[in-house]
């Protein structure tokens, strides 16, 4: 069962990897373009747990680990970014 739905669930990811991409890189809006690379960050999330699974292996666990972190860092650094201006506040007391 397993065998016949991974194949399928891969082809639906990269599909929506490449939509994402598109928005990405289209985007009328900023906030389109945040979106649009956050999910791109989940779907290659989900693309590297199928592989584990086809693979039979948790070798890949910090790897998906360490994107998830890096899409967070980044989709808090954008938004500062766009509240703020700047991501790092150096204020001169």
């Amino acid at each position: 069962m397993v065998e016949t739905i991974v194949p399928y669930a891969l082809i639906a990811l990269s599909i929506s990897i490449a939509l994402c991409l598109i928005r990405a890189l289209i985007g009328p809006t900023t906030s389109d373009r945040v979106v649009a690379l956050d999910s791109f960050g989940l779907n290659l999330i989900g693309v590297i747990c199928l592989i584990m699974i086809v693979q039979d292996t948790s070798a890949y666990v910090e790897v998906t680990l360490i994107i998830a972190i890096l899409a967070f860092l980044g989709s808090v650094a954008i938004a500062k970014f766009l509240e703020r201006g700047v991501v790092i506040d150096r204020d001169s007391h």
